[in-house]
């Protein structure tokens, strides 16, 4: 009698033991789901043709996850500023299909409208017509540091983010190397690079933690990735130089900052930006 109920509550010990894994091992596979928030990974490669918008996507968001320039996806999808988007809504990612063959269409255009309205021909005209093109006096455009053009009257003044040492440089072709990243501790500042606003902060871009992005024009953004705690909100301006986060290792496995420049959405070197040190 003795060893069957020894028996008895060994086989109840063991079922009460396997129950408990199960239970946890169902609790951590639901923690890791909760835990899971980022909506957008790291995309390489081409953008597909759409995005559906889900709760708490921007279109800042959306066009900075494929290196593509938010104003020309708005503009494909007719999207108006202050560039509101909404659940379900379906963001094309590529622009609508145009004329197959642009130069024979303005051809046919041309003859088209010479035969309905007939040019004028005086030895005045002729003139002006074998003269050389005059060179256009609009805005001039310089160029900048490693080949990109902005315009002579631009005011946009760079500054370091963070200070620290220089961990990594830009790789146009190299995944996970769209700008640098600068090496620092716990906690201490970062601060935007240029005068801007704020397009988006939160943490919804995997592989990037806790990110800020400050819109400086119509041509520059800037991003700051794995900060510990975010300092300043969506549509806050802020003041070169101004503290905007804290400096951490979300998204990461170390304390750094990883911080890059994008034009027409599209990244570009932050170091021929940045003054020298």
């Amino acid at each position: 009698m003795g060893d069957s109920g020894s028996g008895g509550r060994g086989h109840r010990l063991v079922s009460v033991r396997a129950l408990t894994l199960v239970l946890t091992a169902v609790w951590l596979t639901a923690l890791v789901g909760c835990s899971s928030q980022p909506r957008y990974q790291r995309h390489t490669g081409p953008p597909p043709a759409s995005y559906t918008v889900r709760k708490g996507d921007t279109l800042y968001g959306i066009s900075f996850r494929y290196n593509l320039d938010y104003r020309s996806v708005a503009r494909w999808n007719g999207i108006r500023p202050p560039y509101r988007i909404y659940p379900g809504q379906r963001i094309r990612l590529y622009p609508p299909k145009t004329v197959k063959n642009p130069a024979r269409h303005r051809v046919a255009s041309t003859q088209s409208t010479s035969r309905t309205k007939p040019r004028a021909t005086s030895a005045r005209t002729t003139r002006h017509s074998s003269s050389p093109p005059r060179a256009h006096s609009g805005s001039r455009r310089t160029r900048a540091p490693g080949g990109d053009t902005r315009t002579a009257s631009s005011t946009l003044r760079w500054q370091w983010p963070t200070r620290g040492t220089l961990l990594r440089r830009f790789a146009a072709d190299g995944p996970g190397r769209k700008g640098i990243d600068i090496a620092g501790r716990t906690g201490q500042p970062v601060r935007a690079a240029a005068d801007g606003v704020v397009v988006y902060a939160g943490s919804g871009l995997r592989g990037y933690g806790e990110l800020i992005i400050i819109k400086h024009n119509n041509t520059y953004l800037s991003a700051y990735a794995h900060n510990r705690r975010l300092l300043v909100k969506e549509g806050e301006r802020v003041r070169r130089g101004q503290k905007i986060a804290e400096l951490g290792s979300s998204g990461t496995d170390r304390p750094k900052l990883h911080f890059e420049i994008r034009r027409h959405g599209k990244p570009v070197d932050p170091l021929r930006y940045l003054p020298h040190r």
